[in-house]
């Protein structure tokens, strides 16, 4: 039976990173489940590889019409949420599926699925390097730094809610730990 690992982070926290490193381990038979959002596409991502990219309207008509199994408002006018298609597309390959997830999408998600999930959180190791992370990566304006670092303040005091806590301070060891309990989960 497949299994489900929602992982979650501030933004800025290195989980897109992770998951790219740990998707790289065939024998985890792991795929990306592509999540939906509103926000405009950044430089070098494309619709239905990084996300869904819908308008808002099409996005609430989802809604209505009960094609999300999860989904938030981030942030004013920015929805985020995973279709139910996904989770049949992924499921009916016998793959085990990976959600890169909002800290409420992950806590969501994890309400939904139960003892089928694994949710983990990857933690920055401050907010300062969170700070400078988002700064560093210079795809962002300063207000909205400002704000996704005053979100992930919120964030991290909502991890003791996921089954278990990664700390993204040194890349390697991060992904070592990632790894070993995921391989954990899926053998137990």
């Amino acid at each position: 039976m497949s299994k489900i690992i929602i992982i979650s982070a501030p933004s800025g926290t290195g989980k897109t990173t992770l998951i790219n490193r740990i998707m790289q381990d065939d024998s985890l038979k792991l795929e990306f489940s592509i999540s939906a959002t509103t926000r405009s596409p950044r430089q070098g991502e494309t619709d239905g590889v990084n996300y869904y990219f819908l308008t808002e309207e099409d996005f609430k008509r989802r809604i209505s019409q009960n094609e999300f199994i999860e989904w938030q408002e981030v942030y004013a006018g920015r929805y985020y949420g995973t279709l139910n298609s996904e989770i049949d597309r992924i499921f009916g390959k016998g793959n085990n599926i990976i959600f890169d997830v909002d800290v409420e999408g992950g806590i969501n998600l994890k309400k939904i699925f139960g003892s089928k999930a694994l949710s983990i959180f990857i933690q920055p190791p401050s907010v300062d390097e969170l700070r400078r992370r988002l700064e560093s990566r210079a795809t962002d304006p300063q207000d909205e730094i400002d704000r996704r670092v005053s979100k992930a303040e919120q964030e991290i005091k909502r991890a003791p809610m996921f089954d278990t806590v990664v700390t993204n301070d040194i890349l390697d060891r991060a992904e070592q730990e990632l790894r070993e309990k995921i391989t954990h989960f899926f053998n137990n």
